[in-house]
């Protein structure tokens, strides 16, 4: 899937790189800010790709945002991120793991420190 391969970019950046590069770049960030958009996002309502898509536009920090959320919970994964709902992002995260380790990463995928 090109979207992995896409991410290999980010294999090496740190996972608290990448949170400090979402929590300052992110737009969702941004218009929520102090509250955690994931709590308004997940819940009764699955979001679709659709909304994924339209909720993302623009945002600069995609990938980075998608990493993130692939590194802290894998096939757990909730809500909106990366521009990708939580049902792509958990097809998605086998063929990302595949992939090779990241930083950060214990090698049951799990964080380290």
């Amino acid at each position: 899937m090109e979207i992995a391969a896409r991410l290999d970019r980010l294999r090496n950046v740190p996972t608290s790189v990448l949170a400090d590069i979402v929590r300052w770049n992110g737009l969702c960030m941004w218009a929520y800010g102090d509250d955690d958009p994931a709590d308004l996002l997940t819940g009764f309502d699955t979001p679709d790709r659709e909304l994924a898509l339209r909720y993302c536009a623009g945002c600069p920090v995609q990938d980075e945002c998608l990493e993130w959320e692939l590194r802290l919970h894998g096939a757990e994964t909730v809500g909106i991120w990366g521009a990708m709902p939580e049902d792509d992002r958990r097809a998605l995260y086998p063929l990302w793991r595949a992939r090779g380790e990241r930083s950060g990463e214990r090698p049951d995928g799990g964080e380290s420190g």
